[in-house]
């Protein structure tokens, strides 16, 4: 699944503060079942009904967008530029509950074989390799946006722990063997460079691959 990020550099706007605490995040095993099946969700996701009540995935195409917008005068200066997601999909699919908040990204999904069986589980990964670009020259490292992982109510260790793109492709987190798993992420730019006037836009390609 594909994220788009976008960045407005140097342009008069409205800046909010960076929102979000880390948190424990939401896994539940599920029961074994035919067929074996992997689920992504990453922000605006389709369902066929819920998961705890007979439900099953749908394909979605949708591509999201997190953006921010960095005024003239606070380019470079250290101080983090909060991004907010366009998706508004806050609730989870496994039970419908609130476990996003408006502007973050919603990131779950699950795991499922047909028996219960010990082994690997299923992992995510996001490519975030092709710097984000104003179209004339102009480039911004992805390694400038980072992500604090939370959700409503959550008890336990995240499953797609905080963190920072790499510029590569990197492990954001695992879901283990007939598991479903979600976090919520607050994404932010670092503004620790300084780059030339324009939009920025990039997009990181998130997959999740079972052994």
């Amino acid at each position: 699944m594909r994220l788009l990020a976008r960045i407005l550099i140097g342009l008069t706007g409205l800046s909010a503060a960076v929102a979000g605490q880390p948190a424990q995040a939401f896994t539940v095993t599920i029961t074994a079942a035919t067929p074996r099946t992997i689920y992504l969700q990453v922000g605006v996701g389709s369902f066929n009904g819920l998961f705890n009540s007979g439900g099953s995935p749908q394909a979605n195409p949708t591509v999201n967008v997190v953006s921010g917008s960095v005024p003239t005068a606070s380019v470079g200066s250290g101080t983090a530029q909060a991004m907010t997601s366009n998706t508004g999909a806050t609730n989870s699919f496994y039970d419908n509950f609130a476990f996003c908040n408006a502007g973050q990204l919603y990131v779950g999904g699950f795991y499922r074989l047909t028996n219960n069986t010990a082994g690997a589980g299923a992992t995510l990964t996001a490519n975030s390799a092709a710097a984000l670009s104003n179209g004339a020259g102009g480039t911004i490292p992805f390694t400038q946006i980072r992500w604090v992982s939370s959700g409503n109510g959550d008890t336990g260790a995240q499953p797609f722990p905080s963190g920072t793109f790499n510029g590569g492709t990197q492990t954001i987190g695992t879901i283990a063997r007939n598991q479903w798993a979600e976090s919520c992420m607050t994404f932010s730019y670092l503004n620790t460079t300084v780059p030339a006037g324009g939009t920025y836009n990039g997009t990181v390609t998130y997959t999740l691959a079972a052994p």
